[in-house]
Parts: C-alpha cells; sequence; structure tokens
C-alpha cells in the first residue's frame, strides 16, 4: 500500500493538468455568443420548418391527405426512393474501394484519385447534370451510339439515378480514408501472418473497426439522395409521374400555385431529414462510445 501511494499522487497531478479548462470569458460574453448562434438557429432552421409545417396544414387535413397520397406524389416517392436504393449501396461499395486502395497501396495518379473523389463538392449539381446531357444527349459523345441501339437514358428514371449517383459518391470514401488511416495495418499484418486470407482480414479486421465511419457515411449520402435537386433537374426532363423525384415534384406543385399542396409534400421530406439526423446523432454516440479510451502511459514499477 505504501509503495504504490506515491506513485499515485504523481499520477493526479499530471491527470488533473489533462482536463481543460474552465471558460475564463466573461458571463455576458457567454451569453451573447450562446445568443447569436440560438437566434441565427431559429431564424434560419427553426422558422422555415415551422413556416413548411404550418402552410401544410393551412387548408386542412384534407388537402394534406390528398396532396401526399396524389399519384403523382407517390410516383416521386417510388423513384426518389429507388434512386436512393440504388445509389447508396453503389456508394457502400465504392467507399470501401477507395478507402482501401489509398490508404493501403501506392500506384501512379494516387493523388489525383483523391482529388477527383472530392470533385461532386466542388462542381455545382447542375453543372453535373450539364455534363451528363453532354454525355448522354442527343448530339453528346454517346447520342448516337444510344439512338441507334433504342436505348434511352437522358430524361428517363435511368438518368435519374446516375446523378443521384454521382453527387453522393463521396460521402463514403470522405468517412472511410480518414478511419482506414488511421488504423494502420499492424493488426491486419498480424492476422495474415496467422494465416487468414486477404477477405477474411478485411471482413473480421478491417471493417468492424470502421463500422461506425462506414454507417455515417451511409446516412449522409441518403439524406443527400432524398433532398438532390439540381443535377436530377437538369437530366430529368420533368415529366410528372415518370421521371420527377420529390423535390422536383413539390417545385412543379408550387409551380402551379397549388401551395398548401406544396408545403405538404415537403414536409415528407422533412420526416426523412429528422429521420436522417436522429440516426446521424445515434451513429456519432455510439462511435464514440466505442472509440478506445486512451489510458495515460505508466513508467513500469515494483509493485
Amino acid at each position: 500500500m505504501s509503495a504504490a501511494a506515491p506513485t499515485l499522487h504523481k499520477a493526479l497531478p499530471v491527470a488533473a493538468a489533462s482536463q481543460p479548462k474552465a471558460a475564463t470569458e466573461p458571463r455576458w460574453v457567454r451569453a451573447v455568443l450562446i445568443g447569436a448562434a440560438t437566434s441565427f438557429l431559429l431564424l434560419f432552421l427553426g422558422l422555415p420548418v415551422l413556416v413548411v409545417v404550418m402552410e401544410a396544414f393551412r387548408e386542412g387535413l384534407p388537402t394534406f391527405f390528398r396532396a401526399i397520397t396524389a399519384p403523382d406524389t407517390l410516383a416521386a416517392l417510388r423513384l426518389t426512393l429507388l434512386a436512393t436504393a440504388v445509389a447508396v449501396p453503389l456508394n457502400a461499395a465504392f467507399g470501401l474501394a477507395a478507402a482501401w486502395a489509398v490508404t493501403r497501396f501506392d500506384f501512379p495518379g494516387k493523388g489525383l484519385v483523391v482529388t477527383l473523389i472530392d470533385l461532386p463538392f466542388a462542381v455545382s449539381p447542375v453543372i453535373a447534370g450539364m455534363l451528363f446531357v453532354l454525355l448522354f444527349g442527343a448530339h453528346g459523345w454517346l447520342g448516337p451510339f444510344l439512338a441507334d441501339h433504342d436505348i434511352r437514358v437522358l430524361f428517363s428514371p435511368a438518368a435519374v439515378v446516375i446523378a443521384t449517383v454521382f453527387v453522393t459518391f463521396p460521402y463514403v470514401a470522405r468517412e472511410l480514408i480518414p478511419l482506414f488511416a488511421a488504423q494502420g495495418t499492424d493488426e491486419e499484418l498480424a492476422a495474415l501472418v496467422l494465416g487468414a486470407s486477404g477477405l477474411t482480414t478485411f471482413v473480421r479486421v478491417t471493417l468492424p473497426k470502421a463500422k461506425w465511419g462506414l454507417i455515417h457515411g451511409l446516412v449522409l449520402a441518403t439524406a443527400r439522395s432524398l433532398g438532390e435537386f439540381g443535377a436530377v433537374s437538369v437530366v430529368s426532363g420533368h415529366i410528372r409521374g415518370e421521371t420527377n423525384t420529390l423535390p422536383l415534384h413539390i417545385e412543379a406543385t408550387y409551380d402551379d400555385q397549388r401551395f398548401a399542396e406544396a408545403f405538404a409534400i415537403a414536409t415528407l421530406l422533412l420526416v426523412f431529414a429528422a429521420v436522417s439526423l436522429v440516426v446521424k446523432r445515434v451513429v456519432e454516440a455510439r462511435s464514440a462510445a466505442d472509440a478506445p479510451h486512451q489510458a495515460p502511459a505508466q513508467s513500469g514499477g515494483e509493485s
């Protein structure tokens, strides 16, 4: 007991010094900063959401339910979910492959690959849609070939899916690349030395430690897929009941001056956004809980 006591007393100042210091700003400064942040959120986030909900029910529940159950609305909902269901798994596969390649191998053009992954973040979605028009349009690079084989891509559900995949593919990769880089290769090499195959090592060693990053990237990709407007607007052709997604259908309904119905349909996207935020918070909380707690290094000594 007496031998351990000095070590404990020596460790206490180090632990205390590592604790974050309390804020030293005056109380009025903290109040102003908190008030400014809260006011900004209420003005630019809370107020628009409140307006959408109030306008959605302004003409009563019959109008609300008629708007969200209309055939064009259901068709737009199905296409939105279809594009999301295709884009998210493809993004997961691409993100895993890209993160693994970038963090585990050295190859010519590696920096270019990392830059191209960020391309949808740098390019306007409208410009991305125009790129697909130049690619698949009647006078585009592949337009004559597609026309000769009676294949329709532009202004079809396929174009909506392709545009959605393009604007969302960086999310999973950008979540996994830092995680794979931080993991290092020690445990993977140990598994390979013990006789595990490459696939087994990836599934049993690498992937479990990055699962929350993968899920977080999938949540972000899903949220972006559900709400994408710019690129989809260019390539869809705005064909009601066929190529309109929910955001496009909301715009079309609003342009028809059916304002209450447009806001009613918008509440569907609000629900999707709320669910995405809840899942995102849960994933972040679970990720923080599963993160290994780094204990301060202790010098060896006699017990």
